[in-house]
């Protein structure tokens, strides 16, 4: 049979599968299943053991579980409410004002959980109410939570490029120092928006506030100190060349079960919560990955990556054209499918094309990232929108349109980092000399 029918039978086949509704993993095992009993002569059986198994037995994929622990344990701590305390004062002055204690709220915190969904919800949670008491446009203050709480994908420790380093066979620890300079940029892209905005837009900020002594604000201060205390032992113990991304979660861990007990959130209910949610979400992240790899291997077999990055290299495009074409695959693809979903069931197919077009591997997964990011505040499948949706009533279109100005950001960011590929590369460069 040639071999793009078969492509085209097997991607109808999967959207079929996943439009059902069943779970992304089951999708992905029943379509490789089907590739393998059909069209190829290899024993079905025995690859997907093999193939689970291996897939299953990484040591980096040890980091995932403890991230996900650390960031449930923090969800459930007052950590929101003391970097509201803590930023806001600093905030009163800049044009914008508190709708900036959102966009560093979110990068703080995203640093801490490597969720975006945790993220959104943990920020949301905090500064709406506190934004729609003092009078701030509604449409920003939802706007800006929206975009900044997709930096959980990007900023380390996260969960999203622990996936992608395990699939492609990348450093993990030099992918999360590649993407500490992206997401401060991206934090400054949104703060920049916002101010400008504000600036031009006075009637609807609300009037100012007093003016909070510098005494004050150096004392409200102290309140971020725990969460910078535990951003620098996870990350600067990576970067230092301490400790592996997994010791550093290890030490993540330990770190917030501390903060939680200080604060005294931590009890007997929100450590069960926190662990069995972790429990979950790791499995879930584990069966889509096994999934992935059973499928990876099953296309192998077929030989459809071969052919395809044979084809794509016929085309004679250029890197920047090729950047072009699979921003505008995931952005769509990013519409019906999670972020991890995506990287996982793309990687295969992808990477032997952006190999042959000499793009870094490491930077190629920032740039993924950034991608994902955008797919997480378009509906219909946007995870962040739907956080905001039951967060505030509003329609999820509604939402993404309160958002647009800050996928439009992404695009810039996306456009900086291929201009300036150097901003993804140089901390993990740097970091080797350690």
């Amino acid at each position: 049979m040639d071999l793009s029918l078969v492509a085209l039978l097997l991607g109808i086949g999967m959207l079929a599968a996943l439009a059902t509704g069943i779970w992304v993993a089951v999708a992905l095992f029943a379509v490789a299943l089907a590739a393998m009993m059909v069209l190829v002569s290899a024993p079905a059986g025995p690859v997907l053991a093999t193939t689970v198994w291996g897939a299953s037995n990484s040591w980096d994929l040890t980091a995932l579980p403890m991230f996900i622990w650390m960031g449930e344990i923090l969800f459930r701590s007052r950590l929101s409410e003391d970097m509201f305390a803590g930023l806001s004062p600093w905030m009163r002055n800049l044009p914008g004002r508190l709708l900036h204690v959102n966009i560093l709220g979110c990068g703080i915190f995203a640093a801490v959980s490597g969720s975006s969904a945790a993220t959104t919800a943990t920020i949301g949670r905090m500064s709406l109410p506190e934004l729609k008491q003092r009078g701030y446009d509604e449409r920003m203050a939802i706007g800006t939570l929206a975009g900044s709480g997709t930096l959980g994908l990007l900023i380390p420790p996260s969960i999203i490029l622990i996936v992608y380093g395990a699939a492609t066979e990348q450093s993990i620890a030099r992918l999360f120092m590649a993407g500490v300079l992206p997401g401060a940029m991206l934090c400054l892209l949104f703060m920049g928006y916002v101010a400008i905005w504000a600036l031009l837009n006075r009637d609807k900020m609300p009037a100012k506030e007093e003016v909070i002594p510098f005494i004050e604000r150096l004392l409200a201060t102290r309140r971020l100190f725990p969460v910078i205390g535990l951003i620098v032992g996870v990350i600067g113990s990576i970067y230092a060349g301490l400790a592996s991304p997994t010791e550093a979660a290890a030490i993540g861990v330990m770190l917030a079960l501390l903060l939680s007990w200080v604060s005294g959130t931590l009890s007997r209910k929100s450590f069960a919560e926190a662990l069995m949610g972790a429990t979950r979400t790791s499995c879930m992240i584990a069966f889509i990955l096994a999934g992935a790899a059973f499928l990876t291997v099953a296309m192998g077999y077929t030989g459809i990556p071969r052919e395809l990055a044979a084809w794509i290299g016929s085309l004679n495009l250029s890197p920047y054209a090729l950047l072009i074409a699979l921003t505008l695959f995931f952005v769509v693809l990013g519409c019906f499918l999670d972020g991890i979903s995506v990287v996982v069931l793309t990687t295969s197919v992808i990477l032997p094309m952006v190999e042959q077009a000499g793009l870094d591997l490491i930077w190629f997964g920032i740039y993924l990232v950034l991608v994902v990011e955008m797919s997480q505040i378009t509906p219909p499948v946007g995870f962040n929108l739907f956080v905001l949706q039951g967060m505030t009533g509003y329609n999820i279109f509604k939402v993404a349109r309160m958002a647009l100005p800050f996928f439009l950001l992404m695009i810039l960011a996306i456009v900086l980092i291929v201009a300036f590929p150097g901003l993804a590369l140089w901390l993990p460069q740097t970091m080797l000399s350690n």
